[in-house]
């Protein structure tokens, strides 16, 4: 088994980051929906997320008709995060192949002047 890197997401604006241990998963500027739902509230679609792993295909029934998923987990905490639309069987729902979802309730915001990236945080003073 090979180690593990995280990425770290920066630019301007927001970060999504893991609810149980703050790993980012995905950048504002990827964010294409906040209006689809889940089990357990709001929920948001993006092109693109980072530092999750794909689980096993399957089919779900869902409020917008047939689906292929995959769960997506968390490769910090292994946490379930949401999922990834792997096939849509009705052609309005077409757009959603390739993208995730992200749910709400497990995910927090960051910005970026969270993170200081300025050399005197680890200065001593005497």
């Amino acid at each position: 088994m090979g180690r593990l890197f995280h990425e770290f997401l920066e630019g301007p604006g927001k970060v999504y980051a893991c609810r149980f241990c703050r790993c980012h998963l995905a950048a504002a500027e990827e964010l294409v929906s906040k209006s689809f739902h889940c089990r357990h509230g709001k929920a948001y679609l993006f092109n693109t997320v980072a530092n999750v792993s794909v689980g096993v295909r399957e089919d779900r029934l869902m409020t917008t008709g047939m689906h292929t998923v995959s769960d997506i987990f968390c490769n910090c905490c292994m946490q379930i995060v949401g999922w990834k639309y792997e096939e849509a069987f009705e052609k309005s729902q077409k757009y959603k192949e390739g993208k995730f979802i992200l749910e709400r309730a497990k995910m927090v915001d960051e910005y970026e002047s969270n993170h200081s990236t300025d050399d005197d945080d680890d200065a001593i003073t005497p």
